[in-house]
């Protein structure tokens, strides 16, 4: 058996295509484009380039980005101080401060700041609360993007199996709840969890998103399941490389051999982050300007 490549790529440059046509109609019932802040606090050369690419892409889709970039020294109260002037203006419907802040900064602190209405990434713990008990709210942008993976693979996920490796606010624990939403049996494992490999052998649904590279073997995988590999990481250069290769949590080679459908990396997942912030972002913009948008277009 040899897996289908679930192309990110091509399905985020999709989505993008189709959040610039909303984003358009926006524009011309609202007045105004829709707006994206992002706010980085430092220089690291990761989040640099992820801001860029951000504004970049809030552009190309026909959105205002606006974009404030503060020094590593600047006091929590002066970032507290952006973050509420960005929820009082209407010109801003979503915000995103980037992660991870400088140490001296409290994380949830600045999150809690963050106007929940125009709270993209879905990090304010009232999204938390709302996407737990099945309310309309924003869900973190890397598990939608997987459900939507998922879905446009799969069609309904309705009693499939699912096991998602990795406990984290960001993905683990947001995948799950989206899964659950789709009637899913759904088992949040770790790297603690005892027999992993048994535990993800019997998943129709595989989620590795624990952040050890090619963690997850062939051997671990279903025949024909359907793999959604959310891992990013650098191997060591070898031996006259200048960098080493990217590969995710799962050992694609192996894994490909095995599941039904697998995710590469890159090219998998995260082309599908950025796009569905801006799906969110236009999402909260029609909100915002009370503009309806019609069920099931974004």
């Amino acid at each position: 058996m040899s897996a289908a490549v679930i192309d990110g790529k091509e399905f985020a440059a999709t989505l993008r295509a189709r959040i610039a046509d909303y984003a358009a109609t926006f524009e011309q019932s609202a007045g105004r484009k829709a707006g994206l802040a992002v706010v980085l606090v430092g220089e690291d050369p990761a989040s640099q380039v992820y801001v860029k690419s951000k504004g970049k892409q809030t552009v190309e889709c026909g959105m205002a980005s606006f974009e404030h970039k503060l020094p590593a020294d600047t006091a929590e109260a002066d970032l507290l101080a952006v973050i509420e002037r960005l929820n009082n203006d209407p010109a801003v419907d979503g915000i995103l401060v980037q992660l991870p802040l400088p140490p001296h900064m409290d994380e949830q602190k600045v999150i809690a700041a963050i106007n929940p209405d125009k709270d993209v990434d879905g990090f304010h713990t009232t999204s938390v609360g709302r996407l737990w008990t099945g309310l309309e709210g924003f869900v973190p942008c890397t598990p939608y993007g997987c459900i939507m993976l998922l879905k446009d693979q799969l069609g309904s996920l309705s009693g499939l199996d699912a096991v998602v490796i990795g406990r984290s606010n960001i993905v683990g624990k947001p995948m799950a709840a989206l899964l659950l939403a789709e009637s899913c049996t759904v088992t949040i494992a770790h790297s603690r969890t005892r027999d992993l490999a048994e535990v993800v052998r019997r998943a129709d649904i595989v989620v590795a998103a624990v952040g050890r590279p090619e963690m997850v073997k062939g051997s671990w995988i279903k025949p024909g399941a359907t793999v959604i590999d959310v891992g990013i990481n650098r191997l060591p250069p070898a031996e006259g490389e200048s960098k080493g290769r990217l590969v995710g949590d799962v050992d694609y080679a192996e894994a490909a051999a095995v599941a039904g459908a697998i995710t590469p990396v890159p090219g998998g997942v995260g082309p599908m982050t950025i796009a569905v912030l801006l799906r969110n972002a236009l999402v909260a913009a029609h909100r915002n300007a009370g503009v309806a948008l019609a069920d099931g277009a974004l």
